[in-house]
């Protein structure tokens, strides 16, 4: 990162690389202008997206952090301690390549069409988790992990391109830093709703290769939620886009 700091620099404005062409895509969703940081937090656009960005990750970390205990607990006797912590690695494999992924489908889908990708799909892979559980059918199981966990790879990957195309390029560093809130909250919300629904499953005598099948409903459910925020945004208003005069004045340029 301090390497990073040194090297990073500000393009002059208006710079392209040579021979670049703009992906021609949701163009109603993509900004040519800029939106103050401080006026982003007034628009209903950067909270949509702060609930889509809460709820994709509350959803997948929650799974990432009770992996290990999930997958034994689910397939008794199938799962040992040290597969489970081999699942854990493969779910952090496809965390990561999701992010490279997904990232780049989403120059040509639209950020907006890629997260609808991510809840809807994600809806249906927590729906069938209790299902493969049940059947003891382990290959489905672990496919459809992998691919939740590439999606909230995802997820983090994309949206600060979902950001640049909703504010603009000049402060979308500072409303990414503001946005990233979500994440702490999902942080702490994700792994409590595994943990204590979990536990108070086992505490009604549910068994444990069940326990976790409300939890997965529940996240389900809240996908539903980061859907209906994504439907929601539409391009931010024109009196939200700072003139040239305003710009010169913030940067303390004129």
């Amino acid at each position: 990162m301090l390497v990073g700091a040194f090297i990073v620099r500000i393009p002059a404005p208006g710079w392209r690389p040579e021979g670049y062409t703009p992906p021609v895509v949701e163009q109603k969703l993509i900004t040519r202008s800029d939106v103050y940081v401080y006026d982003a937090l007034k628009t209903p656009q950067f909270w949509c997206i702060w609930v889509v960005l809460c709820v994709n990750v509350t959803a997948g970390i929650g799974v990432l952090s009770q992996a290990s205990a999930m997958s034994q607990e689910m397939f008794p006797g199938r799962i040992t301690a040290a597969a489970a912590g081999g699942f854990v690695g493969l779910l952090s494999l496809f965390n990561m390549g999701g992010r490279f992924v997904w990232a780049s489908l989403s120059d040509h889908l639209g950020r907006r069409n890629t997260y609808f990708i991510f809840f809807a799909l994600g809806f249906v892979l927590y729906s069938l988790v209790p299902y493969f559980g049940s059947t003891d059918n382990l290959a489905l199981f672990i496919l459809c992990f992998c691919i939740i966990l590439s999606m909230y790879g995802g997820g983090f990957a994309t949206v600060p391109a979902y950001l640049r195309d909703m504010f603009g390029t000049r402060y979308v560093g500072a409303i990414h830093g503001l946005l990233i809130t979500a994440w702490s909250v999902a942080g702490v919300l994700g792994p409590v709703l595994v943990n204590y629904i979990r536990q108070y499953q086992i505490d009604i005598g549910v068994p444990k290769a069940q326990a976790y099948n409300i939890t997965m409903y529940i996240m389900a459910g809240l996908l539903v939620i980061g859907l209906i925020a994504n439907f929601m945004i539409k391009a931010v208003d024109d009196r939200h886009h700072m003139d040239l005069e305003t710009a010169d004045d913030v940067i303390g340029v004129g």
